[in-house]
């Protein structure tokens, strides 16, 4: 199957990264714009090590690629994903003898390798960070075993992009590579170099190595949430984790739980990347990237339709979708929600709407668990789903949001990670959107139709819930007024419940 940016609507695809040290195999169940990982494996195989001292690839390094990806062919054969990339980056694109080594591969295992150029590599490493951030600006930065790619994102789409030898590999000639003010004043001198176009305010962060980075300085400052994807530091966090962690030895860094020890090696010359990058292009802030080129080769090629969907909301929906297929109460409850909730003065800004709609896509999610944990298992599923296209503190939000859909309980899961990252006005409007959730699944019987038969309303001292005349004794119980109660209590407003005509909006 092709490999280009045609556009395309699997539901299930595969890609195979042959880096200059890893070479990987992802396979993704597709539902529209919602991406979701089935299969990953990583295979550290070094094939760029010697790139820097010899011009061709590590001989060890292609044994061992050439055995991944005979394992990885077999196991594409075997799951018969609809869509397959292939593609190679820096090492082979550099080796003198890397052509051969991708007809290598074809003879030996039917892969038919696509060898990337810089500029197409940084293309989609960049459209990986929109697959999982579309709101995602400034430069996109890409570290892996033998370059760095660097692309600027404008309007929402990757510009101007440009590869570097920043990776360790190419650093293998440097006499004093292991001492770290030599190899710290080596990055340096190459990031002089990087024009000023590429200067900018804020940088996401995509590799393995720069992941790891962001661990460590969530252990560094006790954040809670242990996810990478969208996890910030501000300028002065990045320079001090940066700073530190390429002072330290390899056998210091091997001590730290929860590290990767195989990328332990490159972990030092990551962050002194990462503080050259941050003093010479002016950076005040730092985003890390779990989606980048394999994401990106997939969003190049998805339906231009699908591409345009929200990531977070398609998520959502997918997370919280009727298996068997019917209609879901969600769509009816973002409607019946929406004109009510557009009368509270936003907390999450323009990305309220969006937020709403998540929530509502998750509210039958849970459904078919133990009605005693129910709440505490959604919150803690919700929380560290992996749903892209939302920062850490709108995840939370969610997650809250979905506990109380749940319960009116106001002790919540996690009550000090909840506090650490979100604001206590984000937290209460979470627990009034469950509450809001509640109220319409519970008055309707989680029925579509018959919640079309109701309007809720929040107004200046009161929360207005009607029925239509026919349907006001079946809808406007002593259940619906509990689940009202709770709504007006948590906004601070009188309760008011009546029949209306059916013609009366």
């Amino acid at each position: 199957m092709s490999d280009s940016d045609a556009s395309f609507s699997p539901r299930t695809a595969a890609a195979i990264d042959v880096g200059s040290n890893s070479i990987r195999l992802v396979m993704y169940r597709l539902e529209g714009r919602a991406i979701w990982t089935v299969f990953n494996e990583k295979v550290l195989a070094g094939l760029g090590r010697d790139l820097a001292t010899t011009g061709r690839l590590s001989p060890v390094g292609a044994r061992a690629a050439m055995a991944a990806l005979a394992r990885f062919q077999a196991l594409i054969e075997a799951a018969r994903p609809d869509h397959v990339f292939a593609v190679a980056t820096a090492a082979v694109r550099e080796a003198a003898d890397g052509e051969g080594f991708v007809r290598h591969v074809a003879s030996m295992t039917g892969l038919r390798l696509r060898v990337l150029s810089g500029e197409e590599e940084a293309r989609y490493a960049a459209l990986g960070v929109l697959a999982g951030a579309p709101r995602s600006g400034g430069l996109v930065a890409d570290l892996g075993g033998g370059s760095l790619e660097l692309i600027r994102l404008i309007d929402g789409a990757p510009a101007n992009g440009v590869t570097l030898p920043l990776g360790p590999f190419a650093f293998r000639q440097a006499s004093g590579r292991r001492d770290p003010s030599v190899l710290r004043a080596a990055i340096a001198e190459r990031v002089r170099n990087i024009p000023k176009l590429y200067h900018a305010s804020e940088l996401t962060a995509v590799g393995g190595a720069w992941r790891n980075l962001a661990l460590l300085h969530m252990r560094m400052s006790g954040y809670p949430l242990e996810i990478v994807h969208q996890y910030e530091m501000t300028r002065r966090e990045a320079l001090e984790a940066s700073r530190f962690i390429a002072q330290q030895s390899r056998g210091s860094l091997e001590r730290i739980e929860g590290l990767s020890k195989r990328r332990m090696e490159a972990l030092p010359h990551a962050a002194a990347v990462l503080e050259a990058l941050i003093e010479t292009l002016g950076l005040e802030r730092l985003i890390i990237s779990a989606y980048g080129l394999r994401e990106g080769l997939l969003m190049g090629a998805m339906d231009p339709g699908a591409r345009a969907d929200d990531p977070l909301v398609a998520g959502c929906w997918a997370l919280g979708a009727d298996p068997r297929g019917a209609a879901t109460l969600g769509s009816a409850l973002e409607t019946w929600l929406t004109p009510a909730f557009a009368q509270l003065e936003p907390v999450f800004g323009p990305r309220e709407p969006t937020l709403i709609a998540a929530a509502c896509g998750l509210a039958e999610f849970g459904a078919r668990l133990h009605p005693d944990h129910r709440a505490d298992l959604v919150f803690d599923q919700v929380l560290r789903a992996p749903i892209p296209g939302m920062d850490h503190a709108e995840r939370v939000f969610l997650a809250c949001a979905a506990f109380a859909r749940h319960t009116a309980a106001p002790v919540i899961r996690e009550p000090a990670l909840v506090e650490r990252i979100l604001s206590s006005e984000r937290h209460h409007r979470a627990r009034v959107l469950g509450a809001a959730l509640r109220l319409g699944a519970s008055l309707s019987g989680r029925s579509p139709t018959l919640l079309a038969r109701a309007r809720l309303s929040i107004r200046s001292t009161t929360i207005m819930l009607e029925a239509d005349e026919a349907w006001a004794m079946m809808l406007l119980g002593d259940q619906t007024e509990k689940r009202a109660a709770t709504l007006a209590a948590l906004l601070g407003r009188e309760l008011k419940m009546r029949a209306t005509p059916a013609s009366v909006a």
